[in-house]
């Protein structure tokens, strides 16, 4: 039997996902550490930002806000979540955060267990301005390839 060695993972060493709106760092994950039963991360909100409406159909997600003041909505329904409180969100649970507060709030995400593969765990329900300007980008790449490969 192969003992896995624990690792330390810092903030800094992971990429920052905004692509559903504030700075989402997957930190203790499959790949980083060879986690088995779900994966934990970081999420960094600035003021006025949200983390656009999502669920999870496979895991629970257990959140702990770290600073900052935070509105989630659970299936429509406004929760307020402040520093020093948890929060577990059942799967299949639309939910999305927002910085309500005027400094960056910092929450802790746990989910569990993980999805059969990673990209069946999240399902977006609402498209977020950062979702938006990706997909237009990879539109006006795939335009210009277009137009290339025609004057070509």
């Amino acid at each position: 039997m192969t003992k896995q060695r624990p690792r330390v993972v810092d903030l800094s060493e992971t990429e920052p996902n905004r692509r559903r709106g504030g700075d989402l760092r997957a930190m203790l994950t499959p790949t980083a550490v060879g986690a088995t039963s779900g994966f934990m991360g970081v999420a960094l909100v600035a003021p006025g930002d949200r983390i656009g409406e999502h669920y999870h159909p496979y895991s629970e997600e257990f959140v702990y806000v770290v600073c900052g003041e935070l509105e989630v909505d659970l299936d429509g329904e406004p929760c307020p979540l402040r520093p020093e409180q948890g929060l577990m969100i059942p799967a299949h649970m639309r939910h999305r955060f927002r910085n309500v507060g005027d400094v960056e709030a910092r929450l802790v995400f746990h989910l569990g267990p993980l999805a059969p593969r990673p990209e069946l765990g999240h399902v977006d329900t609402e498209e977020t301005d950062a979702a938006a300007a990706t997909a237009a980008a990879a539109a006006g790449d795939v335009r210009s390839a277009d137009r290339s490969q025609a004057l070509s």
